[in-house]
């Protein structure tokens, strides 16, 4: 039984995974925002503790970048980790098992190739479109590292080169400056999109006046992509309007990724995915305005298939399926 682990800069959980992939039980506990180092793992361990007796491995997805095999992360979005040693703070918690971590992106792809939508696929990408947008690269059936482990992180491919916005990363025009969740909504909005939540002004705040308006709305309360997306599918014009810019960056970058990789398949999981048509067919479209070598023309792209179990599904094949995921000789 692997205890499977599943950071994120929304949110952190964990489970336990028989030998076949099946998540026997898991738990999720909210990320602390704006925390430092150890609150953050404390939160951590507190969710961890009840699933720790029965655990004879532990295998571990979190946000990037990081040393790899190493595991000290820095990820963009939970910025009271840099250099954080995740992987040796665990390894002490669980002394005599190993303990494998890879990047959060990674480990949903290993999962949709081991036990998803990409089964049987030997050169594939498989990427999440969250709070973040990253990917893990499968090719000739077996998972590509890079020399940092950092191979696959697709969300920092230019699609906008010239005035694209500022990415975390500290360029401009990445695909995660666009296309991840937080990005997109607050977009959407400066676009005159209302969540559909939003029917009347905001009660107003203690000691305050009501807040009114979308702009508000966000200041106030999450707005997350899958309500974008749920709006996109509703049919309203702004997030429809929003989910074709995402869309078609992510087609951009999809088949950049294709003439360099020669892929026959990509994945794409994370709330945005729920939108279907409104996100898949503009990038269709954008995909094959920019994929015209012949070769690249044989690529599909379908949404990920093991939904919010996936993290904790590819966590475990880091030791469930280490043949084809992991090549590092440390455990």
């Amino acid at each position: 039984m692997i205890l499977a682990i599943d950071v994120g800069g929304t949110k952190m959980a964990a489970g336990l995974v028989a030998p076949d992939g099946a998540v026997i039980t898991s738990r999720r506990a909210a990320t602390p925002q704006n925390a430092d180092a150890e609150t953050l793992w404390h939160t951590l361990a507190t969710l961890i503790d009840p699933l720790s007796a029965r655990a004879e491995g532990v295998g571990v997805g979190c946000g990037g970048p990081m040393t790899w095999p190493d595991g000290e992360v820095s990820p963009l979005n939970i910025p009271g980790w840099r250099g954080f040693p995740l992987r040796a703070r665990l390894a002490g918690r669980f002394p005599g098992l190993p303990v494998r971590l890879h990047n959060d992106a990674i480990c949903l792809a290993i999962a949709e190739h081991w036990q998803g939508a990409g089964q049987g696929s030997a050169d594939m990408l498989g990427m999440v479109v969250s709070t973040g947008v990253g990917g893990g690269l499968i090719l000739g059936g077996r998972l590509v590292n890079g020399g940092t482990g950092n191979a696959g992180h697709i969300g920092h491919v230019v699609v906008e080169p010239d005035g694209g916005p500022r990415c975390g990363c500290g360029g401009h025009g990445c695909l995660e400056a666009i296309a991840r969740g937080p990005a997109l909504t607050a977009w959407a909005l400066t676009q005159g999109w209302t969540p559909a939540a939003v029917s009347e002004p905001m009660e107003a705040s203690e000691g305050g006046e009501a807040s009114e308006g979308p702009a508000a709305y966000l200041e106030d309360r999450a707005v997350t992509g899958r309500a974008l997306a749920a709006d996109a599918l509703a049919g309203d014009p702004m997030a429809v309007l929003a989910m074709r810019r995402a869309g078609r960056a992510l087609g951009i970058a999809i088949a950049s990724a294709t003439h360099l990789c020669d892929l026959d398949l990509v994945t794409i999981g994370g709330g945005l995915s729920q939108a279907g048509e409104p996100l898949f067919g503009p990038l269709e479209e954008a995909l094959r305005d920019h994929a015209r070598m012949g070769f690249a023309r044989r690529l599909k792209v379908v949404p990920a298939a093991l939904g919010q179990e996936a993290g904790l599904v590819g966590a475990a094949a880091l030791l469930l399926a280490g043949g084809a995921y992991w090549t590092s000789s440390r455990d």
